[in-house]
């Protein structure tokens, strides 16, 4: 008995996505009559076309499967991504804080038997370490732009990791050790520089891997990094706070006890950094191919379909990287290519930047109490009224975008808000700065306070909206691509700004 196969030739695209066929657009076979539509129930080629198509309530099951993320179950991978921003600038925020204890031993002329001489040489160790960090920091940021398309982000990060690791464990390692002040100054330096390599490698790296993850993450990231710098500045009050009580050989163990803290902090966000790709909401952003078969999908969906899938997940994000317009060319774009799409963003970040370390801290560094009669509120009034203040207003703008993004990316307005930051120059300039040149014009501690607290608010709510924008104005494929030359941006602001504090200090 002959079999109709009429439909087959005129597959639609709402049968590929699950929806079924109105019996009325099937145009009835030339050869078989109308009425024969069926095979009977006994036939072995009806029972084959039974079992071979799925009903539409299974592949439209499917299709929302394949097509909405997963979810992030316990919040895992933003934890993750929030301590690998907390690891990426804790070892070098730790690093800052014993500048006291590298200054004190390049101070004292240590001969090979420990035995100490009456000759002193200045190094001008603050200098130093400012420019050898800047400089690796900015040429290997820029090396990472064009390194991510043959090295592999898993390589990349896990190779800084481990150098930044046996460094820190190296100074460690020299705490106990009496060397000569040039000797130890040449290790300083070196291991400053190859720090600041390995750690622009990481961070560019880690910022692409985040750029493919949607907004909310590289919120998470930056948050992480604004802790780092509160973290430090706590642990230089209390380093402050027991300096007068402390012998040497408590000096030396608290020296110590720097350097080993960065080493765990090292090891833990390494073993961070591997166990991602094994959670399910993370390869889903992070494996490329997935990505790119979830877009070639959602070209057979019309709109409504694309709107019941959006509605269908509450995980779908609304920076558009699942929903997106077809992308006809399946290769990655170039660095430049990527670069004129995110050039706004780009500027803008390093606008942020180069204000924020134009004044800070070589300005603000300078900035005298009212109350020096207070001995103890003079003590720390640097530490509490610059360092603290900024990292704690520098974290809660990190994390504000969480709640809101104001500005949008494609608003005026967000431009002119980074550019506005300029007026901060001259508010810091005319506070109550120790032999100033310049008219003092906020000198009461307060209003020191009040314009820090501004100051790094902006820093760390619009530098975390440049780089949270940047990535959604390129396809996915290329949100490595801009997240890694974001960085860059984001390191030559910081070398433009420590260059631009040269000329203010002169003006002070």
């Amino acid at each position: 008995m002959c079999i109709s196969v009429e439909g087959h030739a005129s597959t639609s695209v709402n049968q590929l996505i699950g929806e079924p066929v109105n019996p009325e657009h099937r145009k009835p076979s030339k050869n078989l009559a109308p009425q024969k539509l069926t095979a009977p129930p006994g036939d072995p080629k009806r029972d084959t076309r039974t079992r071979s198509r799925p009903s539409v309530q299974e592949r439209d099951r499917s299709n929302r499967m394949t097509m909405s993320p997963p979810a992030d179950r316990g919040q895992a991978v933003g934890l993750i991504i929030f301590v690998l921003g907390l690891g990426t600038l804790l070892p070098w925020n730790f690093f800052l804080t014993a500048s006291e204890y590298f200054n004190q031993r390049l101070k004292s002329n240590i001969t090979s038997n420990g035995s100490s001489g009456v000759a002193a040489k200045d190094y001008n160790y603050d200098s130093w370490m400012a420019l050898l960090s800047q400089l690796p920091l900015l040429l290997f940021t820029l090396l990472n732009s064009f390194l991510h398309h043959w090295v592999k982000p898993r390589l990349r990060v896990a190779f800084s990791f481990i150098v930044i690791f046996l460094l820190f464990s190296l100074n460690a390692a020299l705490v106990r050790v009496p060397m000569q002040p040039d000797t130890f100054f040449s290790v300083t330096m070196a291991t400053i520089w190859f720090i600041n390599m390995a750690s622009a490698v990481l961070q560019g790296s880690l910022f692409g891997v985040v750029g493919r993850f949607p907004s909310r993450y590289s919120t998470l990231f930056m948050s992480g990094q604004g802790l780092a710098g509160l973290f430090a500045a706590l642990a230089m009050l209390f380093s402050i706070l027991n300096t007068s009580s402390e012998a040497d050989a408590d000096r030396s163990s608290a020296a110590l006890g720097y350097f080993i803290t960065p080493c765990v902090a090292t090891l833990g966000t390494l073993l961070c950094f591997l166990l991602l790709p094994y959670l399910e909401f993370a390869r889903f952003y992070l494996n490329k191919h997935q990505s790119q078969s979830v877009e070639a999908t959602l070209e057979l969906c019309g709109p409504t379909d694309k709107k019941v899938l959006e509605n269908g997940s509450k995980h779908q994000e609304a920076n558009g990287k699942l929903f997106r317009e077809p992308e006809g060319d399946q290769e990655r774009s170039s660095v430049l290519q990527v670069f004129k799409k995110i050039w706004l963003m780009a500027m803008c970040v390093t606008c942020v930047f180069a204000v924020t370390l134009s004044v800070f801290p070589v300005i603000t560094l300078r900035v005298r109490t009212v109350y020096q009669d207070n001995s103890v509120w003079d003590k720390v009034f640097t530490c509490v009224c610059c360092f603290i203040v900024f990292n704690a207003f520098d974290l809660a703008g990190r994390s504000a975008p969480s709640l809101v993004q104001w500005p949008s990316k494609e608003s005026p307005l967000f431009p002119i808000c980074v550019f506005s930051r300029l007026v901060f120059i001259p508010l810091l300039m005319m506070c109550n700065v120790e032999t100033s040149n310049l008219t003092i014009l906020f000198s009461h501690d307060c209003a020191f306070v009040t314009i820090m607290a501004l100051f790094s608010f902006t820093n760390g709510y619009l530098a975390t909206l440049c780089m949270s924008y940047a990535p959604q104005l390129v396809r996915s494929k290329d949100c490595e691509t801009a997240g890694s030359l974001m960085s860059f941006f984001l390191v030559l602001g910081l070398a433009l700004g420590a260059s631009l504090s040269f000329l203010l200090v002169k003006l002070v």
